[in-house]
This record gives structure tokens, C-alpha cells and sequence, in this order.
């Protein structure tokens, strides 16, 4: 063949060469299994992200003290919550459901979370929660990423940095996201760290990942791919710094494992009736809450190092925000989780797989103990000062209660957790230090939790 009719890369993939092209993945797959920093207590997390900021004093944080002194003024706002606004008064306003203690170990949670509240004992629940801003945004990326401001790598990005995959097959590192959350693809994006870190993106339904499924034969694609390996591993040979070429290179193969494995993994009609009953799935269901945590079971099942499910109805518009609403509408929402989420605590320990699989059940912040828009009115504010998260499985101790606000649930008055330390707790229940997992970028160092972070070691057996 002369010169002049040699076959560029750039052609071939125009041409539609590789079947698998249409699959291109924000994340590949890392090789081998990294070491971690210390024994792992929990092998895999399932993060279950309630968006929008459910209420504290509604949920997870019993308030007589609110009750009582419903409709009572506490003073103007300290600062305005919208800047340039005038401060508004703010008058208590009382939880609107009734709170109960768990059976097993007293934990007390609201009627909103009835299913929830008969598996707290296997818990440690964190009413001391703590961050940095008030707006969804922000709060949302510093619940992900420890950042408020940046766009930083996801700590699932961390995660599957630190500790690799157990399946070469599927992504050590997805999300389950049936709506676009506030932040998009930015809480679960490698950024800085090597691509093949970032999250894969399943959208619950008919087609959970895009071009999954092959329109080529299998000999017909194997012919194709081992192609486009050459010509691939050829042009990364001339630009041995581009990580993001080196990500993309590799993304065909993780996009033919997750042809072979991803469809069997998200295929609930294996399941028994007995477990579909059991979360609340109906039959033919693909995209109900109940049907996303059956599938994260799966994954973690078959190797996947972290999954995560954000919850949102409709996404920022239709989510647990109550921020000018009526608070009246948590109910809609912890319907759809509660009994789901209780069946996967103990599906996972009548599996064996509770004492690997760390549960992370958590929101951006907490509402106002007042109501935002004046007395007698339904809605609650953003509350970044004080918010409820619990951890289950793993090293964690159940049945236990870390932390404590004031009598109105207003600020943190003991042992708080800010999500740094949230963070830092995490990776240490899975065999990391939040101090020695680095990246080098930039000319600097840069971990989760920057510089700040504490292990919460007293929701952590010995």
C-alpha cells in the first residue's frame, strides 16, 4: 500500500468503525487491585443520596422543644439568607410528624420513615452534620467532592483511585441517576484524577447505558475492536502525556465488558418475587427507587466498588426541597424510599454482604427549624448549620447516635461532623487514609479532604 493510501484513525472512527465507539465511557478499567493504607472494614459503599435536603426535625431529629413553642419568634435571621434581602423573622415551627423509637436499640425517627426507622439498630446515626453553604449547588458539590467552589474529583473518582476494581469486566465506580442532579456530571467526574476513575452514568429504564447492546455480530465486532486497539495504542504512542487520550483508548474496553456483563447485572427478572416483593417492586418495574437499589446489590454483587443512587423525583425541580414549599411534600418522597431502602439493609444481611457493603444514606443539608416564610406559613429554609446522615454496614456500630444539636435542632452543640470528616470516615471504613490518598496536579498535592478531615471513630467498633 503507498503512502497516500493509508488509513487514518481519524477516518476509520467516521466511518463507524468499532461498535462499541457509541459507548464511549468517562471511565475504564483500571488493571489489578490497588493496596490499601490499613485492614478495609467494608469491601464496597452504596451511597444513597436524597437530593434536595430533607428536614432534620422532620426525619432523624426528634425536637419536643419545637412542638411546644410552635409559632413562638426567635428573632430576626442573623444574616439575610438572600443577600441584599431584608432578614425575616423567624417563628418555630413544629415537625409535622410523630417520632418513635426502634425496637431493637430506641432510636428515635419519625413516621416519615417507618421501614427506615425498624432498621436503625443496624445503624449509626450522625445528627451532627455540618457544612459550608446554603445553596444546592455549592452544598451538593461539597457533599460529593469536599469542594463548595471547585470542581474536584467525586469521592467515588477517589474511591475507585484508591482501591481499583474487583471486576475487569464492569466500571469500579457507577452512579444510578434517573434525572440530572443539581451539578450534573460533576459529582461523579475523574477530574484531575486518570479518567479511568470517573463515574458510568446508568439512567434506570429500558436503556439504562446508551448503545449497550451491539448491532454487529460478535466476530464481526471482535475483528473491529482489535483494529481499532492497534491503530488506537499506535496514535497513543506519539502522545505518551495525554491521559485523556489514554482514558479514551481504554474506554473500548471497558465498553465491551459492560456489553457481556452490564445487561445480566441490571436484570431484575432474575430476581426471586419473594425479594421483588420485599423492596416494593412490581412486576416489569425498571426505574422505581425500589428497582435502582435492587440493581446497586447486583453491581456491588458482581464486583463494582462503588455505587450510587441519587434520589430526585424530577430532578432539581421535583426533589426533597422544601425551601418555599410545603414541608408536607417529604412525604411523597420518603414513600418511595423508605421501604426500598430498609429491604436493601436487609437483603444484604440475609446475603452476608452487610459486614463488606458500606451503607451511606445522606443529603446535601437540613431544613430551618422555623418557617421560612413567616409565621404559620408551610415551608422550611436550607440549613447547612445542622443535618441528620446515617452509616450502616461495614466496621460501623449499629443501633448507636453520634452527635447532638440544640433543643430546636438550630446548631451542633456536640461532637460535630463536618462532611470532611463525613468523607474522612468513609475511606477509612474502606482501607484509606484521607491524609496519604494524594494525586499530584497543579504542582500540589490534592486529597477528599484538602486539609482539614477527622475519622469519627466512635461510630466504629474497635
Amino acid at each position: 500500500m503507498h503512502h497516500s493510501q493509508h488509513i487514518h484513525r481519524r477516518s476509520l472512527l467516521q466511518a463507524g468503525l468499532g461498535t462499541t465507539a457509541g459507548l464511549l465511557l468517562p471511565s475504564a478499567l483500571p488493571a489489578g487491585l490497588a493496596t490499601p493504607h490499613h485492614r478495609p472494614q467494608a469491601r464496597h459503599v452504596i451511597m444513597l443520596y436524597m437530593s434536595g435536603g430533607y428536614s432534620h426535625v422532620d426525619t432523624f431529629d426528634p425536637k419536643p422543644e419545637l412542638t411546644k413553642r410552635h409559632d413562638q419568634s426567635i428573632g430576626d435571621e442573623n444574616e439575610a439568607a438572600v443577600s441584599g434581602q431584608p432578614k425575616i423573622e423567624r417563628y418555630l415551627k413544629a415537625p409535622l410528624w410523630k417520632f418513635r423509637p426502634n425496637r431493637e436499640c430506641g432510636t428515635e425517627v419519625s413516621d416519615l420513615f417507618p421501614h427506615i426507622r425498624e432498621q436503625m439498630h443496624e445503624a449509626a446515626l450522625i445528627r451532627s452534620m455540618n457544612c459550608d453553604h446554603r445553596d444546592h449547588g455549592e452544598a451538593t458539590l461539597q457533599l460529593h467532592t469536599g469542594s463548595t467552589t471547585t470542581a474536584m474529583p467525586g469521592i467515588g473518582a477517589w474511591l475507585s483511585y484508591g482501591l481499583k476494581s474487583f471486576n475487569n469486566n464492569l466500571p469500579s465506580h457507577i452512579v444510578i441517576s434517573e434525572h440530572r442532579p443539581y451539578n450534573g456530571p460533576q459529582l461523579w467526574d475523574a477530574n484531575f484524577l486518570p479518567a479511568v476513575n470517573g463515574g458510568v452514568q446508568v439512567v434506570p429504564g429500558a436503556d439504562p447505558i446508551p448503545f449497550l447492546k451491539s448491532p454487529t455480530s460478535r466476530e464481526r465486532q471482535h475483528l473491529e475492536l482489535s483494529l481499532l486497539s492497534k491503530m488506537n495504542q499506535r496514535h497513543l504512542q506519539q502522545r505518551q502525556q495525554d491521559a485523556q487520550l489514554a482514558g479514551r483508548v481504554a474506554s473500548f474496553t471497558a465498553a465491551r465488558g459492560l456489553q457481556q456483563q452490564a445487561p445480566e447485572a441490571l436484570d431484575l427478572t432474575k430476581e426471586t418475587q419473594e425479594t421483588l416483593k420485599s423492596y416494593g417492586v412490581t412486576q416489569g418495574d425498571q426505574s422505581s427507587y425500589a428497582s435502582q437499589c435492587i440493581m446497586a446489590r447486583r453491581l456491588i454483587e458482581r464486583g463494582v466498588r462503588f455505587v450510587e443512587i441519587i434520589d430526585a423525583v424530577g430532578a432539581c425541580r421535583d426533589n426533597w426541597d422544601a425551601a418555599h414549599r410545603d414541608i408536607a411534600s417529604h412525604e411523597k418522597y420518603a414513600r418511595r424510599v423508605d421501604q426500598p431502602v430498609a429491604a436493601l439493609i436487609k437483603d444484604l444481611k440475609q446475603r452476608g454482604l452487610l459486614e463488606d457493603t458500606l451503607l451511606v444514606f445522606c443529603t446535601e443539608f437540613g431544613r430551618s427549624p422555623w418557617a421560612q416564610d413567616g409565621k404559620g406559613t408551610k415551608s422550611r429554609t436550607h440549613h447547612p448549620n445542622a443535618f441528620s446522615c446515617w452509616l450502616a454496614g461495614g466496621n460501623v456500630r449499629g443501633g448507636v447516635i453520634h452527635g447532638e444539636t440544640d433543643d430546636i435542632g438550630n446548631y451542633v452543640v456536640k461532637d460535630m461532623v463536618h462532611v470532611h470528616d463525613f468523607h474522612a470516615t468513609i475511606l477509612s471504613i474502606m482501607g484509606l487514609d484521607h491524609e496519604k490518598l494524594t494525586y499530584r496536579h497543579a504542582g500540589r498535592d490534592f486529597r477528599l479532604t484538602d486539609v482539614h478531615g477527622h475519622v469519627v471513630k466512635e461510630i466504629l467498633k474497635a
